[in-house]
């Protein structure tokens, strides 16, 4: 055998004048005769199942060798070339098959004589783990979800029960109307309400939606029978003998609608002064409240121009969607007909956008295109679709309380933190 790349040794290769280079796959390579194949006395001989292996040691007993390095069953011509075994190799796959029995725990400390995995060109070796005190928080622990939802939710029940929202210097009487049904006029009612009564501001709630969702939302008996606001529009009740105070919620009070109001359309049609009957009995009423928010109904009928009479500010909720954009400017018509001829002091103070759904783009663009209309009028703070928000009138509450750490009440809350910051830095005046 020669040392300049090629193997001469006819043993090897079969044929003297064959050489084949190191470098070089010949394909008869194996055909010739090559460590990996069986010797051509045991090529016809039937398996026992077990595979033919050059090594004694993976041998089974019937391919014993006789001592010399070949198989007791050989012919002498056939050469067995012993292969050296690679014992790391071999130790590293047999941990990496190992198994342990249903039901044993393995040590998982290593042998005494198993050499362990070196380390890789870029793992570096084991190390002692680096110190971390227990007294320094992780960003998980620092804030984690269900601590900020609690927090949210002390912040907006306020159970100290002090002035956290400022107060108005006069009365703000503010009429949610929308003659589209379903924007969210009167969830946007409630939810204001109770938010701007929890934190300190006397409230008054007039239900003026025959469907009477309003009473609903508060826990408010609204039955046949129960004096209720067309007593005040038709009778001439004074508006302090149906007002009711809302249980479970201090300074909130609301005026109930019952079916009669229904009929109330048509009845006020021939009532002297129609359109101002809501606004004299707000004026006539003897206690002061900070707000007093007056829920429509879908429609601009007489019921909603005597909302628009009695109140100085209108509130406006619009649904992120095209039908909701589509009947606004026949409201902002109504609206500045009504202060043209009988409410002079009447404006757009607050636009809402409700059922914000951000995973649409089509929520977006009405929003740009609100925002670019109205300008400032349009709150920052944007109610998006919550279940929260409509499961709470089932148990006859407002989801400020049903669940205070929801999206829904951190949203209404954040909204009537904005009114009554701007109802501040812009005094309305009293309506007395």
């Amino acid at each position: 055998m020669h040392d300049d790349g090629r193997y001469d040794d006819p043993r090897v290769t079969g044929s003297a004048g064959d050489p084949v280079s190191r470098e070089t796959d010949y394909p008869s390579w194996r055909s010739q005769g090559s460590a990996q194949d069986p010797p051509e006395s045991m090529r016809d001989r039937p398996t026992s199942g077990v595979p033919w292996s050059p090594n004694p040691e993976f041998s089974s007993g019937r391919d014993a060798s006789d001592g010399a390095g070949r198989p007791v069953n050989a012919t002498p011509d056939a050469r067995v070339i012993p292969i050296r075994r690679n014992t790391s190799a071999a130790t590293r796959f047999e941990a990496a098959t190992y198994q342990a029995a249903p039901g044993v725990v393995p040590d998982p400390r290593p042998a005494p004589d198993t050499p362990g995995p070196s380390a890789g060109p870029y793992e570096p070796a084991d190390t002692e783990a680096a110190y971390v005190s227990r007294e320094t928080p992780t960003r998980e622990e620092d804030d984690p979800p269900l601590a900020m939802e609690a927090m949210r939710a002390v912040q907006i029940l306020n159970p100290s029960g002090e002035v956290t929202m400022p107060r108005p210097d006069r009365t703000r009487v503010m009429c949610v109307a929308n003659q589209k049904g379903g924007v969210g006029k009167t969830t946007t009612t409630v939810n204001l309400a109770v938010a701007l009564a929890l934190h300190g501001n006397r409230v008054l709630v007039v239900d003026l939606d025959p469907q009477g969702n309003a009473s609903t939302g508060l826990n408010v008996p609204h039955h046949t029978g129960v004096p209720d606001v067309y007593d005040c529009l038709i009778n001439s009740v004074p508006l302090e003998d149906v007002a009711q105070a809302v249980e479970g919620i201090p300074n909130l009070w609301c005026v109930p609608a019952t079916i009669d109001l229904a009929g109330a359309e048509i009845e006020l049609v021939s009532v002297v002064a129609r359109e101002s009957r809501l606004s004299r009995a707000i004026d006539a009423y003897p206690g002061h409240f900070d707000y007093v928010f007056i829920d429509c109904p879908p429609s601009l009928g007489l019921l909603t121009v005597n909302a628009l009479v009695a109140a100085q500010e209108v509130l406006i909720p619009i649904q992120c969607e095209y039908y909701a954009l589509e009947g606004l400017n026949q409201l902002i018509n109504n609206i500045n007909l009504v202060r043209q001829h009988l409410n002079p002091r009447l404006e757009v103070s607050t636009i809402l956008l409700t059922m914000y759904d951000r995973r649409t783009r089509l929520a977006d663009a009405v929003e740009q295109d609100v925002r670019n209309h109205f300008g400032d009028k349009v709150l920052q703070a944007v109610i998006p679709r919550n279940v929260r928000v409509s499961e709470a009138p089932s148990y006859g509450q407002s989801v400020m309380t049903y669940d205070p750490g929801s999206r829904g009440a951190t949203s209404y809350f954040e909204a009537a933190q904005e009114i009554a910051e701007r109802g501040v830095k812009e005094p309305v005046s009293r309506n007395a």
